[in-house]
């Protein structure tokens, strides 16, 4: 079984990208719920202002993650031995994740998050599908560093192991990424992102980037 995070990783040349294993989701998933815990996305689509946004939100991710695993779409980490400090999850271009899912992932996430989040989740995701530049193209859903590791270069680790993955796939003409915290916007540009367009979602404002193969 992995071993928990509890201290800062002291050498980053340590760090290992590999693709998650069934027992790495139940950390994925915290790594995760901790990043996006304060997403102004997040917070609009499972509705921080009323109770119970905590158990929807960690509820939707962990739903997404099993809906990863069974469709086998890419998601990797970053280990330092056997610590998962840091996780990316991706959408291939054979769209075997489309943003409508398959029925028992639905089924899962309305019982879970609630028809309002369910909902409004897959029609963000074919919104920002629509409007990205290129018809085959990898599509970076989550995104996360663990609070404790961040600052050290990790996150460009992870992005640099989520182009390869991208460049493995001759199929794949790019990767798009739907961005909601300003702080971000140069995190991704350095990593070759280009600005498409500033796309309204709901109540909320976020910039839709694209990096380009031959970026």
């Amino acid at each position: 079984m992995r071993k928990s995070i509890d201290n800062k990783i002291e050498d980053v040349s340590n760090i290992k990208a590999i693709y998650l294993a069934a027992e790495d989701l139940k950390i994925a998933a915290s790594i995760l719920y901790l990043a996006y815990h304060d997403d102004p996305l997040f917070v609009d689509i499972f509705q921080y202002n009323k109770e119970g946004y905590e158990s929807r939100l960690r509820s939707a991710i962990r739903e997404e993650l099993h809906a990863f695993w069974v469709a086998k779409q890419p998601m990797i980490g970053l280990f330092e031995d056997s610590r998962l400090i840091a996780v990316a999850c991706l959408v291939s271009p054979k769209n075997q994740l489309a943003p409508s899912r398959f029925w028992h992932w639905r089924l899962k996430m309305l019982l879970t998050a609630g028809y309002f989040g369910t909902k409004q989740m897959v029609e963000k995701e074919s919104l920002v599908r629509e409007r990205i530049p290129a018809n085959h193209f990898h599509m970076l859903s989550l995104i996360g560093v663990h609070p404790d590791q961040q600052h050290l270069g990790l996150g460009h680790v992870l992005m640099s192991a989520v182009e390869g993955i991208m460049l493995d796939d001759k199929a794949s003409e790019g990767i798009g990424m739907y961005v909601t915290l300003p702080k971000c916007l140069s995190f991704f540009e350095d990593g070759n992102y280009s600005m498409i367009e500033e796309l309204e979602f709901g109540n909320i404002k976020g910039h839709l980037m694209f990096r380009h193969r031959k970026s």
